[in-house]
């Protein structure tokens, strides 16, 4: 799993635009230059895959889809933070 997410290099700027309340796909696109909706879809997709986001659909016209972060996706990006401070420590 942690390959898989490492894998999407987008994965990371996911869970920032989140953070920051950036939950639309297209307000996503729209925020990070170089990233399409291809590929976002293709990140959301695993993301959710592993229950790390969740995805809300609004029955409404045109449609609106957000992500959140689940409870397991907020542990699992603290695990990220974690070795993300261990590779800093290493590059000292």
């Amino acid at each position: 799993m942690v390959e898989t997410i490492f894998g999407c290099k987008w994965s990371l700027t996911v869970y920032h635009l989140l953070a920051n309340d950036i939950n639309r796909p297209g307000e996503m696109v729209r925020s990070v230059e170089g990233l399409t909706t291809k590929v976002l879809n293709e990140c959301l997709r695993k993301n959710l895959k592993f229950g790390i986001l969740e995805k809300t659909e609004f029955p409404e016209i045109p449609p609106r889809v957000e992500y959140k972060v689940t409870k397991f996706g907020g542990k699992f990006i603290g695990v990220l933070k974690e070795i993300e401070k261990l590779q800093s420590e290493l590059e000292d």
